[in-house]
């Protein structure tokens, strides 16, 4: 009796462990999908993990926002604002491999250059950067600059880096909604994103998913929480934008959709503390 009751509870640590390592490498096939972070030699590209990767998106977004919130906040101690603001954005973008504003520049370029669906997604499939991409990208990131200047004035420390925070995290969320409504619309069989196009979320990994965005909103006011309803406006038209002129979804599209909604929630809380 004694040996089977042991059993049973070896048996319940297992399952655990291996819960636990499953998720684990879900959590860095998400990792190293988005950013260029290094993870564990043993987390292969598998198409299997990838295809459960987008729950850890949000939670991507946080580690990604930590290190931009620590670039800020040991450059504050020693240089300006402005140039710690900078520093913070370029500690990002090398974290990320600009991954997400080489998506949004190529989306400027194809939704600029392409007046038709095969034209639009030719262009997005070229390496090369046009004008409506350079355009994008310095307005996106200028923008960007700008409004973390202009928030930084507005509020305290502690909220400035959570509000940082919660913009990265929100924004991949924003991403991701776009993959559940809408269906994918680029060379499935030969996308590095086929994996990720080919199912949509479950009840509870959207739990998961929304989840990685609560940390930094707890330490905010409750106010700020309108700022999300400017991110989801902008989600919303983004989407609607990508529908009609191509019919779905690319990865440049998601990549596109973070960097607007994360300006957006930068815009939403400007807004709270000046009108509100």
């Amino acid at each position: 009796m004694k040996q089977a009751i042991n059993t049973q509870i070896s048996s319940k640590r297992s399952f655990g462990v291996g819960m636990l390592y499953g998720e684990l490498s879900i959590f860095f096939t998400a990792l190293m999908f988005l950013t260029r972070i290094p993870v564990p030699k043993n987390i292969n590209h598998s198409s299997v993990l990838l295809q459960k990767s987008a729950r850890y998106f949000s939670w991507v977004g946080l580690l990604v926002g930590g290190i931009g919130c620590t670039a800020f906040f040991l450059s504050q101690l020693v240089f300006s604002t402005s140039f710690s603001i900078a520093f913070s954005i370029l500690a990002t973008i090398l974290t990320t491999g600009a991954f997400h504003e080489d998506g949004f520049a190529d989306s400027c370029d194809a939704f600029g250059g392409g007046w038709t669906k095969e034209k639009i997604l030719t262009i997005m499939k070229d390496s090369r950067l046009g004008t409506y991409g350079v355009v994008g990208l310095i307005g996106i990131l200028g923008f960007k600059f700008l409004l973390l200047q202009q928030l930084f004035s507005l509020i305290n420390m502690q909220q400035f880096l959570c509000v940082m925070l919660a913009a990265h995290a929100l924004s991949r969320l924003m991403a991701v909604s776009v993959m559940q409504q809408y269906q994918y619309v680029q060379d499935i069989d030969t996308s590095k994103s086929k994996p990720l196009a080919d199912r949509k979320l479950t009840s509870i990994e959207l739990v998961v998913l929304l989840l990685g965005c609560l940390p930094p909103l707890l330490f905010l006011p409750l106010s700020f929480l309108f700022a999300i309803v400017m991110m989801l406006v902008v989600r919303l038209f983004a989407g609607r934008y990508f529908y009609k002129w191509i019919g779905g979804y690319t990865g440049d599209c998601l990549g596109a959709t973070q960097q607007v909604t994360e300006l957006a929630f930068y815009v939403g809380i400007i807004i709270i503390l000046k009108f509100l």
